[in-house]
């Protein structure tokens, strides 16, 4: 299967995990020991049965939502290994919230090729979507 159909699945599950359904996604990860998935919910974990149980945790703090607007900031793609950084444009209910409220994520992702099909390796996603003079401080007190 060609990276285009692949990164097409990517998106759709993504639309799928924000309406609380984590199923599609999983099945797009890698299963190694060496997979790493960075979110908003948490730091980095490594590893299937530590990224598995951060989706799940992160899933059930989704609900009524949608993720169908992708701005592709970069793309390199060779023989085995895809790397792409996006923005995604998300609105749901998270953490319980009554209404579904927007929000975008800069998401970088690796993909890999595992025995022929394009996998995910590594996502790293956060809020960060606008300049902030503090940095790495952002949000905190002076």
């Amino acid at each position: 299967m060609d990276f285009d159909t692949v990164l097409a699945q990517y998106h759709d599950a993504l639309d799928t995990f924000a309406r609380g359904d984590a199923e599609h996604l999983k099945r797009l990860y890698s299963h190694g020991n060496d997979i790493v998935l960075a979110n908003p919910f948490g730091p980095a974990v490594q590893g299937w049965a530590d990224v598995e149980e951060r989706t799940d945790f992160a899933v059930a703090h989704f609900r009524g939502g949608e993720c169908r607007s992708f701005e592709s900031l970069y793309r390199l793609e060779s023989a085995d290994t895809a790397i792409i950084h996006e923005v995604e444009h998300w609105k749901a209910m998270v953490s319980g919230r009554a209404e579904a409220s927007p929000f975008t994520l800069r998401v970088t992702t690796v993909f890999r090729k595992e025995d022929g099909t394009w996998r995910v390796l590594l996502r790293h996603a956060d809020p960060i979507s606008s300049p902030d003079d503090n940095g790495p401080l952002r949000g905190g007190t002076a």
